[in-house]
């Protein structure tokens, strides 16, 4: 029997706060990690997207899907609503990944395994 697997589904804002990106990963340290070391070029590289605000868990891969797709199909709501979210889910507006990665300079990252 294979283990319990879990799906993330995040978000990761700029540090002037402007950019907002929406992703889902199944392994989430990895991902933070990946974003916050700019490993891959894209949204949050272009957009120095690199603190994490906001995430969901899942046990169920479709489920994790349709979520991200209905946050990024709600590019149609006012900004106001988004960070709404956000704020619900992180007042302080801290970066709750801040301080996963001691010495991240010094470190090869987490494991890339699931």
């Amino acid at each position: 029997m294979r283990g319990e697997r879990h799906y993330w589904v995040h978000r990761m804002q700029s540090s002037v706060r402007q950019a907002l990106y929406i992703g889902m990963t199944n392994n989430l340290h990895r991902r933070i990690f990946e974003h916050k070391m700019r490993r891959t070029e894209g949204f949050t590289d272009d957009y120095n997207a690199t603190r994490l605000v906001y995430w969901e868990s899942f046990d169920d891969v479709y489920k994790a899907i349709v979520r991200e797709k209905q946050l990024k199909n709600c590019r149609r709501l006012a900004k106001e609503r988004k960070l709404w979210l956000i704020a619900r889910f992180n007042p302080e507006g801290t970066d709750p990944a801040a301080d996963w990665y001691p010495g991240i300079g010094e470190t090869q990252g987490p494991s890339t395994s699931g």
